[in-house]
């Protein structure tokens, strides 16, 4: 099971509204079991975000990485990390 830091959890309950049209978490414990529900992913890098994709068959075919970066299920965690969440 995917474990969700601090910064991620911070980082989600901030930029929630740029995937959701409201508020699904207002605590970090919720935004914990959320993310835990819908099977949300940190990775390293936007290389491991565009692997994640590609190997889920999305269609990035043509996108660039800052494309990528801009998806609305991506969120960039502020240090180095990018939490990938798919609802």
């Amino acid at each position: 099971m995917q474990e969700y830091d601090d910064a991620v959890l911070a980082c989600f309950l901030e930029n929630q509204l740029k995937l959701f049209p409201e508020e699904v978490a207002k605590t970090p414990e919720e935004a914990e079991d959320f993310l835990e529900e819908c099977l949300a992913v940190v990775v390293d890098s936007l290389k491991e975000v565009w692997a994640y994709f590609d190997d889920s068959g999305a269609d990035i075919q043509g996108m660039s990485l800052d494309d990528i970066a801009q998806a609305d299920e991506v969120f960039e965690v502020g240090d180095g990390r990018y939490l990938i969440v798919e609802a």
